[in-house]
């Protein structure tokens, strides 16, 4: 039996419902900020989003879900993502909010501590993109140099506004390698050369004026025209400790409006962008 779009959501709920009646196996906080079925008809077509949701973190997905319904971006990148985690939001967002989205995943690390799963088969760790249109030439690169953790960048191609663009996810390393982080950026910004119309999002552990970012500001720009080196004080923060560590770059791509949304369930903010791909 087909089942219509509006049962599917309501079964959706009921489910739900029932995993907080019993009791532990549920999600903590199931709907601590959760946005009704209703408030949601679909996602903003040319809105992309990046979001660092935090590992480890004791974060339910139904919240983390709740925050990306709210803004409901056409395409989303995840920075710190495990497998397991990523399909739970997805669940959410289609049950709870009527949100539909393919997945493609850039990871790059197994990881038990992180992810779950058991020593001899961990969970999956990295980069993950949502996007409400299809996915297709997806690629994901591991940089030859980590640093102290593995870390690489995912690429695929979709639609944003309509359009085909490439669409690129990346975590760099973290604080104080700054050198490392200038290898990554090269790699980086070498593959987005290649295409004239490019959105890059992703967690570069880099204020706007760091020198190891200089390859990608020669390629693209930020989706807030306000925020560029050397004037990196106009760049709204995007974290719990007041840096800008986290970009929408566009190539090729015109910015319409630019939001950072301090939220409780990371230490990164959503940050998304609205654009005119025409």
């Amino acid at each position: 039996m087909v089942l219509g779009r509006g049962t599917r959501l309501f079964a959706g709920a009921m489910v739900a419902v029932c995993m907080v009646l019993i009791g532990p196996s549920a999600p903590s906080g199931l709907f601590a900020g959760a946005v009704p079925v209703e408030a949601v008809r679909d996602v903003v077509p040319n809105r992309v989003m990046t979001w660092n949701i935090c590992n480890p973190c004791e974060v339910s997905n139904v919240d983390r879900a709740a925050e990306i319904a709210t803004y409901a971006p056409q395409v989303i990148g995840m920075q710190e993502a495990c497998v397991r985690d990523v399909e739970m939001i997805r669940e959410y967002l289609e049950s709870l909010h009527g949100l539909v989205y393919h997945v493609e995943y850039g990871s790059v690390l197994r990881d038990w501590g992180r992810c779950g799963g058991v020593p001899w088969s961990p969970g999956a760790f990295g980069q993950a993109v949502l996007s409400a249109a299809p996915m297709t030439d997806r690629e994901s690169v591991e940089y030859p140099d980590g640093g102290s953790e593995d870390r690489g960048y995912m690429a695929v191609t979709t639609k944003v506004d309509g359009r085909p663009v490439r669409v690129f996810n990346t975590h760099l390393a973290q604080r104080r390698q700054e050198a490392v982080r200038a290898h990554q950026a090269g790699v980086l910004a070498t593959e987005v050369a290649r295409h004239d119309r490019a959105i890059v999002l992703g967690d570069f552990n880099a204020v706007p004026d760091a020198p190891e970012l200089a390859p990608i500001w020669a390629l693209a720009a930020d989706a807030d025209p306000r925020c560029h080196p050397p004037s990196a004080g106009a760049c709204e923060t995007t974290t719990d400790w007041q840096s800008k560590f986290d970009y929408v770059f566009l190539r090729g791509i015109v910015p319409l409006e630019h939001r950072v949304r301090p939220t409780e369930s990371s230490d990164h903010h959503p940050l998304y962008s609205d654009v005119d791909l025409t």
